[in-house]
């Protein structure tokens, strides 16, 4: 049975409402599959088929010519003339008039508009192209298939207004436009077609309100799909008429108002599907009557009162979900009595009270059980453990109590019974208390997820806890467990998250915790711990969470800087002494670190500007010396910074100006001197930012003194340094006029060797000569050749020290080479960026002229997104655009002058041999002065990444790259080149995905992405769809309109820091089969 898996919902009616599952269902649909049964498939030549055959030939020609072929490539072949047209694929045809009476090309990967042609096959029942590519609008000439039965343009991109001439279709009987763009209110027209039986307008973006009596006229209505739409108002009392419906599901709309009691008259019903809307007031009784009723869906909605005991007596009700309501009193004591069959029952986030009823244990079918966020009291049932199905119970955030005769918690014992229990949530429950039995371990095998927080839980972990070998998360914080840690967790290795925080446990990390290869999240703190942090926790390169803050730690392994995947890491309020880590830049993925109140001494490291996704630094309470490390205006995503309370000297970087995200700043308790910064953040930092420096001076609202200046003895200082200075400089003049002037000389010289190199200007760059290349890429041979552009070639090579190198190769014959290799030596011999290709050396002469940079081994992203053998998850593609990102940051911001790229594409994005993006390719970059901010440009960037001012108009600008940008990520996680072949006359790349977005937005995705990671399905789409959005920003039309490269790299990470936390949440729970 098909399932999905969301927080506090249901899982198993998506099975009901899939029009797909529906058709499979013969007592539902039998009369509608006779009807629709394919004519007797017939086979002739076309030599004696009739002239009526061949127009529908020729309107299936027309289709054939308005699509593009996926991997369903027989399709274009097999319609050809050489085969009869009901012999083709998808095609069937009449036995009696010889003509096409069905078409079904569902799921076959074609892109392309619907033909009006389509409107010629006159004898057509069917007509289905689901789940394909087709976009544009609907062909009015459709409205000439008077024969029609069944249609189904489900999950497409075709937009537009759901079009008036559907009343045309007097036979119609199946109406499916699900999964599209469709805009605008409901058609009138639509509830003109009496025959109708099931339509399914779900997930557009359809919208208004509907008319009280739209429903009149469809008295065979049995299936109705609005949901995942726009829709507002109140429910149009017409719909309770339609006695034969059977399915009614308009969730995730707008609907307001209050469910009428008309309701009961439906009394066909088996699902009804309502959740997440804005539908209030009480229930009416009346819902009792829908007898045949098996799925009841009203979710976050408003509904209050009392839920109508008669809800409790439906006994062919499989699933009933109020949760996120208003529901408020007790539950009839005879709860569970009337549902034999229920398999869910969730009435989460209610303002339900009283106690559980007992009775509720008769439910023996049930498999899902959540009350939690309530005000229930009393006993938690023992009887709880006769629902042997169970999978999941959540008793969490209520007043519930154990047996207070049992020093145990008496009711896990009971629930051994439930040998499928796979969660089990009892937290924020103060009232059970009580110890955690041994027999916790003899819970479910499958059991994935133990939550007891706050539940004033006594006594040790009992070692038995270790028995429960698929266990996922634990959570047992915020209680009153004393004892030690059992060593036996360490045999739970599919563990991802540990919470034992705020408890009384001593002793020592055990290091058994090593051996969970999993562990993800780590939460110790405040507790009563003590001894050396392991150093063998440094092996857990999965752990993205380590909180060990308020225990009595006494030292910090070096090997903890191994954990280069860490996002959070807090050791505060312990007694760690010793130099902070000389690298701890090699934590560069951590977002908040918090090392405050220890006894840290030395100097703050210079590498702790590596750490470029910093948001968050805590060192206060140490006795930290030294100044306040210049390189901090680095730490660019800084918004919370805190050195209070040190012994740190020297002055406050006025660099610090540079962070623009510092919100909080704290460098009170220091020994500080000289003046305070004016700008940036500064001007919203208070007195109380400053305090205890005596040494401070600047504004008197920051409550220091007034800065001193002596300008007599600056004056006087000024003279003495210009009778040092001045013969400097005249002295370095003349020797500069000489250099050049020998320069010139020596390029006047006719003949020039070929072998000799005329390297950059700076220092660091090694000298390689002509012969030692041609030795390194064997004589420039064929087998060392990377690849072939418009200005050259590059090829692999090694040079004598071992170093592995690209050379990048001009063409001295054409002059727009020699122009990019100048332009890349004048770029790259400033820039430096961990995310930009490293230049090695240049070799250059009148006949040859080559670049060797630092070899990517990985080749470039677009091999990673096109080749066949290649594959890149969401995560890997996102850290790949926050490398590019961040790179590009620099150029426009980080650099004087700044460098606009001018030709973002996957091929100038390189990859290391750890996946980290390096941006190449500088041929054709522009300098820009700050002044101009723009400049104009004949040089010709890639069709289809290049901005609409650069390519009309040539202007060059920052903003260019940003819109480059922008198409860059849409390619990247769509896996479209902007130039496909699908994007033809006013379709583009961006418009496919601003049409697509929000509703749409899976239809666009890489399908690998979504293929190959089920069980984080839910957070790729939403990571994704947040990329997509902040693509669309990036690619405004207008330049002024785009947001800069520092608001990219902060949404960016952002978005990472939400993606990899959910996917933590994701997978640490056991994902039911969808």
């Amino acid at each position: 049975m098909t399932k999905f898996n969301c927080p506090n919902s249901f899982h198993y009616f998506q099975f009901f409402i899939n029009p797909r599952n529906i058709m499979r269902n013969t007592r539902f649909f039998f009369p509608l599959v006779i009807v629709l049964l394919f004519h007797n498939f017939v086979t002739y030549s076309l030599s004696v088929e009739s002239p009526n055959i061949t127009t529908d030939q020729s309107s299936l020609f027309a289709l054939k010519s308005h699509v593009t072929f996926g991997l369903q490539s027989q399709l274009k072949t097999n319609w050809s003339t050489a085969t009869s047209v009901c012999n083709w694929i998808g095609v069937t045809c009449g036995s009696r008039h010889l003509r096409v009476t069905a078409l079904n090309l569902s799921g076959m990967g074609l892109v392309g508009t619907i033909p009006p042609h389509l409107g010629n096959l006159s004898f057509l029942s069917l007509l289905s192209i689901e789940n394909n590519s087709f976009h544009g609008s609907l062909p009015i000439q459709l409205a000439n298939l008077r024969r029609l039965k069944y249609i189904n343009f489900g999950n497409n991109n075709i937009s537009g207004e759901i079009p008036s001439w559907f009343d045309s279709l007097t036979q119609l009987q199946s109406l499916f436009l699900y999964g599209n763009n469709f805009t605008g209110s409901m058609p009138p027209s639509i509830f003109n077609i009496s025959s109708l039986q099931l339509l399914d307008l779900s997930d557009n973006n359809l919208s208004g309100s509907i008319p009280p009596n739209m429903f009149d006229r469809l008295p065979n209505l049995q299936g109705l799909y609005l949901n995942r739409n726009l829709f507002s108002g109140r429910i149009p009392p017409s719909l309770f008429k339609c006695k034969e419906l059977t399915i009614l599901s308009l969730f995730r709309n707008h609907f307001e108002g209050s469910l009428p009691m008309e309701i009961g008259n439906l009394t066909k019903l088996r699902i009804l599907h309502l959740r997440e809307n804005n539908l209030e007031g009480t229930l009416p009784d009346q819902i009792g009557n829908l007898q045949n009723l098996e799925t009841i869906i009203l979710e976050n909605n408003s509904f209050t009162g009392v839920i109508p005991p008669s809800i409790f007596n439906i006994s062919t009700a499989r699933f009933i979900s109020l949760a996120f309501n208003r529901f408020s009193g007790q539950l009839p004591s005879t709860t569970g009595l009337g549902l034999p069959n229920l398999r869910e029952l969730s009435l989460a986030l209610n303002e339900l009270s009283g106690p559980i009823p007992i009775s509720i244990s008769n439910a023996t079918q049930l498999i899902l059980l959540q009350l939690p966020n309530n005000s229930f009291s009393g006993i938690i049932p023992d009887t709880l453990g006769n629902l042997r199905y169970l999978q999941r119970l959540d008793l969490s955030h209520n007043n519930l109590s154990s047996n207070p005769s049992s020093r145990e918690l008496s009711f896990l014992p009971s629930l051994i019974n439930c040998k499928d229990l796979e969660q089990l949530t009892f937290d924020d429950n103060p009232l059970i208390s009580g110890e955690l039995p041994t027999s916790v371990g003899n819970l479910s095998a499958y059991l994935t997820l133990f939550y007891g927080t706050l539940c004033n839980i006594k006594g040790n972990i009992p070692r038995e806890i270790g028995n429960l070998s698929n266990l996922v998360w634990l959570g047992l914080d915020h209680n009153n467990l004393t004892g030690p840690i059992p060593t036996t967790i360490g045999r739970l290795r599919d563990l991802q998250n540990v919470n034992l925080g705020s408890n009384k446990l001593e002793g020592s990390i055990p290091s058994e915790l090593c051996h969970l290869e999993r562990l993800a999240f780590l939460t110790l703190t405040d507790n009563r711990l003590s001894g050396p942090i392991p150093a063998c926790l440094g092996d857990l390169v999965s752990l993205r969470n380590l909180f060990l803050g308020s225990n009595n730690f006494t030292s910090i392994p070096s090997t903890l800087t191994r954990l280069n995947g860490i996002l959070f890491l807090e050791l505060d309020s312990n007694s760690l002494s010793g130099s902070l880590p000389v690298d701890i830049g090699k934590w560069r993925s951590v977002t908040n670190l918090n090392l405050s109140e220890n006894q840290f001494s030395g100097t703050i490291p210079s590498s702790i500007a590596d750490l470029i996704d910093l948001t968050h630094l805590s060192l206060s309470g140490n006795i930290l010396e030294g100044s306040i490390p210049q390189s901090f205006d680095e730490l660019i995503s800084l918004e919370y910074l805190d050195l209070s309370r040190n012994n740190l000297s020297g002055m406050i970087p006025k660099s610090l100006e540079k962070l623009p995200n510092l919100k909080y700043l704290n460098v009170s308790f220091n020994r500080l001197q000289g003046e305070i910064p004016s700008g940036g953040s500064f001007v919203n930092y208070s007195s109380q930012s400053f305090m205890g420096n005596e040494a401070l001076c600047g504004s008197s609202r920051l409550q220091v003194p007034p800065c001193k200046t002596d300008p007599s003895r600056r004056s006087k200082t000024g003279t003495e340094l210009l009778k040092y200075i001045l013969p400097a400089i005249g002295l370095a003049i003349l020797i500069l006029a000489m250099v050049i002037i020998l320069l010139r000389n020596r390029n006047r010289k006719a003949e020039v060797p070929i072998t000799e190199e005329n390297l950059l200007p700076l220092a660091e760059w090694r000298r390689i000569s002509y012969h030692e290349l041609d030795q390194a890429t064997d004589g420039f041979s064929e087998s060392k050749l990377l690849g072939v552009g418009s200005f050259g070639s590059v090829y692999q090579g090694t040079l004598s020290n071992g170093i592995s190198i690209a050379v990048k190769v001009f063409n001295a014959n054409i002059d727009r080479a020699l122009r990019s290799f100048d332009v890349e030596c004048e770029v790259l011999r400033n820039i430096r960026h961990r995310n930009l290709v490293k230049i090695i050396s240049s070799c250059s002469n009148i006949e040859f002229k080559a670049l060797v940079l630092e070899l990517m081994p990985n080749g470039s992203l677009e091999k990673w997104l096109y080749f066949h053998d290649h594959f890149l998850d969401v995560s890997q593609r996102l850290n790949i655009m926050i490398d590019i990102a961040l790179a590009l940051e620099y150029l426009h911001h980080g650099h004087s002058p700044p460098v606009v790229h001018c030709d973002l594409k996957p091929n100038n994005v390189l990859l290391d041999n750890d996946m980290i993006a390096h941006l190449g390719d500088f041929g054709i970059a522009k300098l820009i002065s700050e002044e101009d901010l723009m400049t104009q440009t004949m040089t010709l960037a890639t069709i289809g990444y290049m901005s609409p001012e650069y390519g009309s108009e040539g202007i060059v600008s920052t903003q260019g790259d940003i819109y480059s940008f922008g198409i860059l990520l849409m390619e990247t996680f769509t896996r479209k080149k902007p130039t496909d072949e699908m994007f033809v006359e006013e379709t583009n790349l961006k418009c496919w995905v601003k049409e697509s977005l929000p509703s749409a937005v899976v239809h666009i995705i890489d399908a690998n992405l979504l293929d190959t990671i089920e069980t984080e399905r839910l957070a790729a789409k939403d990571c994704v769809l947040s990329i997509l959005q902040l693509a669309l920003e990036c690619s405004a039309e207008l330049p002024e309109k785009r947001i800069d490269m520092k608001e990219v790299v902060g949404r960016l990470k952002k978005i990472k820091i939400k993606f990899l936390q959910e996917v933590q949440r994701v997978s640490s729970i056991k994902r039911q089969k969808m």
